[in-house]
């Protein structure tokens, strides 16, 4: 078995759509990005290459390529998933936290759930989303960006 966690952060921008866990949000800014600016399928695919020994998000799908600019990120999550299970590892589980004041992402959990498992071809039970703020501290609590947290739970073998 494997641990691998992952961090990601954007500020907010303007003009852009707002994409968490591969669902878009219904907000009036987006996030500053090479890619759609996923932070939730950042932290997870930095989370997933960590537990696999491969090095980080920016390692493999760099935002210098212009073949990344505007890439769905729940996309390269499916290719980062595709190249896991060519190692022979299994996703266990994913436990994820987006920290955001706003906007409230309690009515988006189960979708972004459902978008995530779908793309890396396990239950939604093996799939735990959380979003939390930090009471207004901090650059996520004045509402310049989101932030996320991931934990993955490899393991090496056949998929039960």
């Amino acid at each position: 078995m494997r641990v691998g966690q992952g961090f990601d952060a954007h500020r907010f921008a303007d003009g852009r759509k707002l994409v968490l866990g591969g669902v878009e949000i219904d907000h009036h800014r987006g996030l500053e990005g090479h890619s759609d600016a996923d932070v939730l399928t950042h932290a997870i695919i930095d989370a997933l290459l960590g537990a696999a020994g491969l090095g980080d998000i920016g390692m493999h799908f760099p935002d210098t390529d212009p073949a990344y600019k505007d890439a769905s990120s729940i996309g390269l999550f499916k290719i980062v998933c595709e190249a896991i299970e060519d190692l022979g590892y299994h996703i266990v589980n994913v436990d994820a936290t987006i920290v955001a004041e706003e906007p409230r992402l309690s009515r988006y959990k189960p979708a972004m759930v459902a978008s995530i498992a779908s793309a890396a071809a396990i239950e939604p039970e093996q799939v735990n989303v959380k979003a939390t703020t930090t009471e207004r501290m901090g650059f996520a609590g004045r509402g310049e960006g989101i932030a996320a947290f991931c934990v993955i739970l490899l393991e090496r073998g056949r998929q039960r």
